[in-house]
């Protein structure tokens, strides 16, 4: 796929999200693997229901901006850290919704569990409801690197992971195309508002 349609599938995500609420304002960002060693990010600071083709770099994998006078977001080494874990990556999404900032603020454990949904075979690699999807939170820290750091050890340990929530911040998801980021988005945003609909009721 060639740069510009890549581009363009990054702008049509985030019309998307930002029309679903989940990436307000200036807030998410995302990319796409532009090759083996470089990755399509987000501009840093723009709006993204509001992005257009000038909006988004290139950067290697160490996160370094390609395009001189382009800033990549502050984040973009969770994304370039993504694509060296799994060379199958080709998407990466990171959404500040609502319920998954409200979730992860109100859930004290490091991580969240999600068994027994129909919808959990929205997810790559599960195919039924009888499993489970364990889904790690991070503290947030404004220093990337050792934010990224903390998050390696648990890709590596597990191989399988569909996302992972930064607490009080946000949701990243990942897959080998747009879509398939897209979809687990949803999927992630339909568990984390059942999660919060059962703590609101259980807690009466």
């Amino acid at each position: 796929m060639n740069r510009q349609q890549l581009a363009q599938d990054i702008i049509d995500a985030g019309r998307f999200l930002y029309g679903r609420g989940w990436s307000p304002a200036t807030s998410s960002n995302y990319s796409t693997r532009l090759a083996a060693d470089q990755a399509l990010v987000t501009v840093s600071g723009k709006h993204k229901g509001q992005l257009g083709p000038d909006d988004v770099l290139a950067t290697d994998l160490d996160g370094n901006s390609l395009e001189p006078g382009k800033k990549p977001s502050a984040e973009t080494l969770l994304h370039t850290q993504l694509y060296r874990w799994k060379p199958e990556i080709g998407a990466v999404l990171h959404t500040h919704s609502v319920n998954a900032t409200v979730l992860s603020r109100l859930t004290l454990a490091d991580s969240l569990v999600f068994a027994d949904y129909e919808l959990q075979k929205a997810f790559s690699g599960i195919s039924t409801h009888e499993s489970q999807v364990l889904v790690p939170i991070f503290d947030n820290d404004q220093d990337i690197a050792r934010l990224a750091a903390r998050v390696q050890p648990w890709l590596d340990e597990h191989p399988d992971c569909v996302g992972y929530l930064i607490r009080g911040h946000g949701l990243y998801t990942w897959g080998p195309r747009m879509s398939d980021a897209l979809r687990q988005v949803e999927a992630f945003e339909f568990l984390f508002e059942c999660e919060l609909k059962t703590l609101a009721i259980t807690r009466r």
